[in-house]
């Protein structure tokens, strides 16, 4: 097995299907990284262990996704001399601003990187863009993803102008 070089951490299973695109950004780029989950308030010990030891084991990043109070992310910062991603998880009754709050919120001295509610690709990526400063190879791999990306957009652009908006409106609704 690889070693693992992003650890991607969540409170509860219940946030797997967020953290999910993490995962899979990080599969697309060939990192290798371990998924846990690492509850702040059920199983604390495990975090402090998790948080301590990540950079032992080879971690570079930490990805920490959490909904509700969503503590995880700004106490595994607290704990751990590594870079941590915070990914709010949308919550049923306040749809992630009280998770996005509670990890924007970190006092000075404790900083955590914080993403859109639900964003976990976008957590992937700003983890692999922060590996990418030490890895050439991963660092023309993010610039093809990124032109990529560009042509992406310009694709459409192009077939928007040819087809106009009402006809390309019904593109995309079919």
């Amino acid at each position: 097995m690889t070693q693992p070089l992003i650890g991607i951490i969540m409170g509860s299973d219940s946030d797997l299907p967020t953290m999910q695109d993490a995962i899979a950004v990080c599969e697309e780029f060939g990192i290798p990284t371990e998924v846990a989950i690492v509850s702040a308030h059920r199983t604390p010990e495990r975090m402090v262990e998790y948080s301590k030891t990540a950079h032992e084991r080879g971690i570079k990043v930490i990805i920490a996704g959490a909904g509700g109070a969503a503590h995880l992310p700004g106490m595994v910062a607290s704990l751990t001399p590594l870079p941590v991603i915070g990914v709010p998880v949308a919550t049923r009754h306040l749809q992630g601003v009280d998770s996005l709050y509670s990890i924007v919120q970190m006092p000075a001295g404790i900083p955590v990187a914080t993403v859109a509610i639900g964003n976990a690709k976008n957590a992937g990526l700003l983890a692999i863009q922060i590996l990418a400063t030490q890895q050439e190879e991963l660092q023309k791999k993010v610039q093809e993803y990124r032109q990529n990306l560009l042509e992406s957009v310009m694709e459409k652009q192009a077939k928007l102008e040819q087809l106009g908006y009402e006809q390309y409106l019904k593109h995309l609704n079919h």
